[in-house]
């Protein structure tokens, strides 16, 4: 049992962790992966490989400032993945690189990770069967209690963030558009990825493997 000190400094640590939420646009990104990841490999540095994306337009963007955007966000992913994984994204078949790019946006961002393990896996292991908008909601409600973050965004911005989220486990072949959960089922090559990490990435999928 916590003292009320430990209580209050524990929750002291928590509030702090803020979630960051820059993932409103682009969904999973993979195919601006697919373009950025070669210029790293060459470069091995994502400031360089940001500027050359957006000078060159290499997302053919409409806007300007949506190839920022999204060259940003691709880039903080991708810096998520190791240098091996990187150079494997080419080679990987749409299903394997929508399970590296899922791995890379829970790695990059907790508030989607926790979602995966929480809310998606764990409904997958209690055989749920699907995971709805009124999950996510519930769950946003319960981890606003200690990130403020979440209760300070406006309506419209907390409804992007939801939309990308189902957006993403769609892309990635982990929950059909109508919501039903599907199995996570990993080449060999992903698996080795995934599970070469402590803990184990398979925490954000819905599998039993661990």
């Amino acid at each position: 049992m916590l003292s009320e000190k430990e209580a209050l400094v524990s929750s002291s640590s928590v509030a702090a962790s803020r979630y960051g939420l820059s993932f409103t646009s682009g969904g999973l990104l993979d195919g601006e992966a697919l373009v950025m990841a070669p210029l790293y490999l060459e470069h091995h540095d994502w400031e360089i490989v940001r500027r050359l994306t957006v000078e060159g337009d290499l997302l053919q963007t409409r806007a300007h400032s949506t190839g920022v955007t999204l060259a940003r966000e691709t880039a903080k992913r991708l810096s998520t993945l190791t240098d091996h994984e990187i150079a494997q994204l080419s080679d990987l078949t749409g299903t394997e690189r929508g399970h590296m790019m899922w791995a890379a946006a829970c790695r990059c961002h907790e508030f989607i990770g926790d979602f995966a393990e929480e809310v998606l896996r764990e409904r997958f292991l209690t055989l749920a069967g699907t995971v709805t908008h009124e999950d996510y909601d519930s769950f946003y409600r319960a981890k606003a209690v200690w990130h403020e973050e979440l209760s300070e965004v406006a309506e419209s911005t907390y409804k992007k963030l939801r939309q990308m989220v189902f957006k993403m486990m769609v892309e990635a072949c982990l929950v059909a558009k109508a919501g039903s959960i599907e199995p996570a089922l990993f080449s060999k090559r992903v698996a080795e990825m995934l599970s070469a990490r402590t803990p184990s990435d398979f925490r954000f999928f819905p599998t039993r493997e661990a």
